[in-house]
């Protein structure tokens, strides 16, 4: 435990946390909202938290050798993490344009 400073600790259990919450909060808006591509989001977001775990982890067991393969792990769910929140994030723009009432063109008077 000793291969981060308590202030960088405090950061990287913090920014778990939050991510935590932030799902919780997408999660809850999808309910509310009855939009499920919102619900896709919040699943989006969970490699992005398997990452962010693996190098706590690591970092827990002091950076030790034998654990190296989360550094792996942590990367691949980087990888996986930002695919699926852009694929995520294009559903729900993709939604947004479908269900958006679109304004009539404006009209001019001749005069």
């Amino acid at each position: 435990m000793h291969a981060l400073s308590i202030p960088t600790w405090i950061i990287h259990i913090s920014s778990v946390i939050e991510w935590i919450a932030a799902i919780w909060l997408i999660w809850t808006y999808a309910e509310v909202t009855q939009n499920q591509a919102w619900r896709a989001l919040s699943f989006g977001m969970l490699p992005a938290l398997v990452s962010a775990m693996c190098a706590c982890t690591w970092h827990l067991f002091d950076n030790a050798p034998e654990l190296e393969w989360l550094v792996t792990l942590q990367a691949a769910m980087t990888v996986v993490g930002n695919i699926t929140l852009c694929l995520a994030a294009w559903w729900i723009w993709r939604l947004a344009l479908r269900t958006t009432p679109q304004e009539p063109p404006l009209q001019t008077k001749d005069k």
